[in-house]
């Protein structure tokens, strides 16, 4: 069976997108799994799927690389945005996309009748431990634990799924190493994504990411998200101000307040067919 795919991507956060509204597809997991490999694949950071949905416009599962499926992905959502209002099934700049972490509000920019950025209400970042889940008592912002085989200031955040930050600087990091311990550190029952970030200006935050199930990525959305919130309840970066994320793959625009904004590009590489 041949199907026609995307390859779209969010700051150099690149996946394969499959519009699966009409004919849904079996083992996304498996197809996001052969797929994304670089070599003997599409390549990508995981498959995302627009399917049908009974609560908002449509709704996107999106698997990671290793064919695990996540809950959320602010950059993979603001592609899908991008998708459903360039063809035309969406034809609002307003739009409701729902995920495994609730429905989330789009606001779409275009130009010339395509989209070219789009700003996600990502809903409110949560220090709970029991929501990402971490197994350790209370609020862990700015606690030193011991994890990863050392011991490390680490603020604990949920943005639908679980993320760690550490302040540091991410260009000294072995991330290839110390990212997997943090991933599969037993603290963190369901793994966990990991930021290393440096404040370098007023509300200006540069950052690097192990992802849960992918490995280092270009861009992460969530956490882009996690990293400001981290920042604000560190005292680092002011909630209600525009904060500016410096990601490889580019520069995502985060303001943390009640509920937790994000900004950024959405960019179509190219179309194509592929046998599944």
């Amino acid at each position: 069976m041949r199907r026609q795919f995307l390859k779209m991507h969010g700051a150099g956060n690149d996946y394969i997108y499959f519009d699966c509204l009409r004919e849904q597809i079996a083992d996304m997991g498996g197809v996001a799994r052969r797929l994304s490999d670089r070599h003997k694949g599409i390549g990508g950071d995981g498959a995302v799927f627009i399917c049908p949905s009974e609560v908002a416009d449509a709704r996107m599962r999106m698997f990671n690389a290793d064919g695990s499926e996540g809950n959320m992905c602010g950059n993979a959502i603001r592609c899908v945005g991008k998708y459903l209002f360039d063809s035309g099934i969406v034809p609002r700049e307003q739009m409701r996309i729902e995920t495994k972490s609730g429905v989330k509000h789009l606001h779409c920019f275009a130009e010339e009748g395509k989209v070219k950025a789009v700003r996600v209400d990502m809903g409110p970042a949560s220090f709970d431990p029991r929501s990402l889940p971490v197994l350790l008592e209370g609020e862990v912002v700015d606690r030193t634990v011991p994890i990863a085989g050392g011991s490390y200031a680490v603020t604990c955040v949920s943005m639908g799924n679980p993320h760690c930050v550490l302040f540091t600087d991410p260009d000294a990091v072995d991330i290839e190493a110390l990212g997997p311990k943090f991933e599969n550190d037993p603290l963190f029952p369901e793994r966990v994504n990991t930021e290393f970030v440096q404040l370098t200006g007023k509300n200006a935050l540069k950052m690097r990411v192990w992802e849960r199930g992918s490995g280092e990525t270009m861009a992460c959305g969530t956490g882009a998200c996690a990293a400001a919130a981290a920042a604000c309840a560190c005292g680092l970066c002011d909630k209600n101000e525009d904060i500016a994320v410096q990601l490889r793959g580019g520069t995502l625009t985060i303001r943390v307040g009640e509920t937790v904004y994000m900004t950024g590009e959405a960019v179509l590489v190219f179309t194509g067919e592929v046998e599944l």
